[in-house]
């Protein structure tokens, strides 16, 4: 499951804690390069979630993160969000998707991923958890403009993808994009939560949007890299224009974390 020893032991007791299936799903794990391995995981969440995810460790990463480690902390992210309509901006397979929908069951997710691999098992999760008339899937990046541009695709969805990929491991594809403005004026009412884990994409993203389009933005939870020429304090200070100011900040390292925003009032 994992070169280290401590993370493997983590990985163990995660599997079998947080899903219904951890026998089964720990069996896949340690069979993956054997000829009969299994290359597609099924995770079985408590409450009837089912996720489909690629049986390589970039792709698995997020599903721990999500429904084992509650790394967004969803809970005090959704407390007082009635019926929200969310922008899930860096959409992965939809772990991030399909946990606010079903902790939330009013709400409205809009996921949007970039690479062409990771967003067709994004759809397959939406479609194999019956949530199209909740969850939209979108193969499109949010970007700085409207048009095409060039990512940085790992495949097999992979969450290493974009500016954080390591080196050599990702080749170019062309992906469509829109912009943070479209996104909500596609939306089509007033956005309540934006998450963001666009993989160093989220300076030009942020600072580039339309400070008018956050006016409706209640919380937002993003994750920041180190990305050269920037730093987070870039990002916490355009947020803050817009009436949104950070409630926690979780360092991973002095240039890379995670960020919660709520507005002011």
């Amino acid at each position: 499951m994992s070169r280290s020893p401590h993370l493997a032991l983590r990985r163990t007791r995660q599997t079998l804690s947080a899903f219904d299936n951890g026998p089964r799903l720990l069996w896949d794990l340690a069979s993956q390069r054997l000829p009969w391995g299994s290359d597609d995981l099924v995770f079985h969440v408590p409450g009837g979630v089912v996720v489909h995810c690629p049986n390589r460790p970039g792709a698995r990463v997020p599903v721990y993160e999500i429904f084992a480690e509650d790394a967004y902390r969803l809970r005090g992210l959704l407390d007082g969000l009635e019926d929200p309509v969310v922008l899930d901006i860096g959409g992965h397979i939809g772990c991030f998707a399909l946990a606010v929908a079903t902790r939330s069951p009013g709400a409205r997710v809009h996921s949007y991923e970039a690479s062409p691999s990771t967003a067709a098992w994004l759809s397959r999760n939406v479609d194999a958890n019956g949530l199209q008339d909740r969850i939209s899937a979108h193969h499109v990046a949010i970007a700085d403009h409207r048009g095409s541009l060039q990512f940085a695709d790992n495949d097999g969805g992979s969450s290493l993808n974009g500016l954080t990929a390591p080196s050599g491991s990702t080749h170019q594809v062309e992906v469509p994009c829109i912009t943070f403005a479209d996104a909500v004026a596609d939306a089509g009412v007033s956005v309540d939560l934006v998450k963001i884990d666009t993989e160093g994409a989220e300076d030009d993203m942020v600072l580039r949007s339309d400070p008018a389009a956050w006016a409706s933005v209640q919380r937002v939870v993003m994750e920041y890299h180190d990305v050269p020429g920037h730093d987070w304090t870039e990002l916490r200070d355009f947020l803050a224009t817009s009436g949104l100011v950070v409630t926690e900040l979780e360092e991973a390292s002095a240039r890379q974390g995670t960020a919660w925003l709520t507005r002011e009032g």
